[in-house]
């Protein structure tokens, strides 16, 4: 079987390329894996970001909506400021108008 020092060499040969090509196909099957990986975590990270985005945007249009609603709520406060005050002011009118009536009572009643 071995007859000459070629024999050898080839065996050897044929055991270093089979070596070689296992060792290439294992660390190409951990390269793809490794790039399996990485591909989850982008698409993982973009979906993210994607809900993120339409969150923002969701939250902007709210505020641009509301924004619009916001001119006619200031005007209805101070709407109601107004009337609130007109209504203080209109209340201590009355009480100084009765104060004064009572006043003119006590007077009528002592003389």
């Amino acid at each position: 079987m071995l007859e000459t020092s070629k024999d050898i060499l080839n065996i050897v040969l044929a055991i270093s390329v089979f070596g070689i090509s296992f060792f290439i196909a294992w660390s190409l099957y951990y390269l793809v894996m490794i790039l399996r990986q990485a591909f989850k975590a982008v698409k993982e990270l973009k979906a993210r970001m994607d809900k993120i985005d339409e969150t923002i945007t969701a939250f902007k249009n709210k505020i641009e909506s509301s924004s619009s609603y916001l001119l006619f709520l200031g005007e209805g406060v101070k709407k109601l400021v107004e009337v609130m005050r007109s209504r203080e002011s209109r209340k201590d009118e009355n009480k100084n108008k009765d104060e004064e009536k009572d006043e003119d009572e006590e007077k009528t009643s002592n003389k």
